[in-house]
């Protein structure tokens, strides 16, 4: 593996760049946009979900970058945020080559799945992205989350929702997006009321009744977790890291062999880092879904 720090040279930002270190010149490579959350930065995403060490074993290119709007809370921001996002696109396309990058997914915790979400509406990432992976970042079809979620309270501070009655306003899900795309939505199981049974994305589709596949069995803790709030955290925001059992879903015979995948992982909240065999099935599900959005782009223009 070959993990470098590079400049996008139209905004002078830097941003993480993960690759095979002798990939040959034929090999089909698969693109990672791997976008932290709100209050996070790239550094702590490649921890949280770390398909960089996966590389080599699956032909990976993952690109981690960090948001530029840092006040009052790091997020990503339309005005501040997009145009380096699209150049991270075009420097992998053209260093990697459109022949050899043949998939280009979306990968989001939290804030970041948000983000790709909204990313989906903008023709440039409607036209080229061929999956989506939500951390933890929203549902086509939505799973509630629990009442008691978010960062934990201050000292003193009675609600985290200005709202009067201090209960959580509920979330309307933005509309689906226009465009044909994979889409896998994992999840803690303590930051969730429950996941729906079915799938409006599966439905538009055709795929077949929800399946469950075997449990994914991990013996080894994920990277990192929330060290803000350690000692004061909650089940649903997340505790220390620490091995676990990951439950899987598919939506089979999808039109066009788009994966349509829930995955909630048992015993863990919205921050605790991925460990390494539930990473491993959430890139093998990627690497195998369909791919070319854009180079069937490329042969249109």
């Amino acid at each position: 593996m070959i993990d470098e720090s590079v400049v996008d040279e139209k905004t002078g930002r830097k941003f993480y760049l993960a690759h095979p270190g002798q990939p040959g010149s034929d090999d089909h490579l698969t693109f990672l946009l791997n976008l932290h959350g709100g209050g996070s930065f790239g550094a702590w995403q490649r921890l949280y979900f770390p398909a960089k060490d996966y590389v080599d074993r699956y032909g990976l290119v993952v690109a981690t970058p960090t948001a530029a709007t840092a006040e009052p809370l790091r997020r990503w921001m339309p005005e501040a945020d997009d145009e380096h996002l699209r150049n991270i696109v075009q420097i992998v396309f053209e260093r990697f080559g459109l022949d050899r990058v043949v998939s280009f997914w979306l990968v989001g915790h939290s804030q970041g799945g948000m983000t790709s979400n909204r990313l989906l509406s903008t023709d440039y990432f409607a036209q080229r992205v061929d999956g989506w992976l939500s951390l933890s970042g929203g549902r086509f079809g939505q799973a509630e989350v629990v009442q008691d979620f978010g960062p934990p309270l201050q000292p003193g501070q009675k609600s985290r929702w200005p709202t009067g009655d201090g209960r959580r306003p509920r979330f309307t899900p933005p509309p689906l997006p226009t465009t044909d795309l994979s889409f896998i939505f994992a999840t803690g199981e303590h930051e969730i009321a429950n996941l729906p049974g079915t799938s409006p994305w599966a439905d538009r589709f055709g795929a077949g009744r929800r399946r469950r596949l075997a449990d994914v069995v991990d013996t080894e803790a994920g990277q990192t977790y929330d060290k803000e709030r350690a000692g004061r955290s909650s089940k649903s925001w997340g505790l220390e890291p620490k091995p676990g059992t990951s439950e899987v879903y598919v939506y089979p015979d999808a039109q066009g062999g788009w994966v349509i995948a829930d995955v909630v992982r048992l015993d863990k909240g919205h921050t605790e880092g991925l460990e390494p065999n539930i990473t491993e099935e959430l890139v093998k599900m990627m690497v195998n879904a369909p791919g070319g959005k854009a180079q069937r782009l490329r042969e249109t223009v």
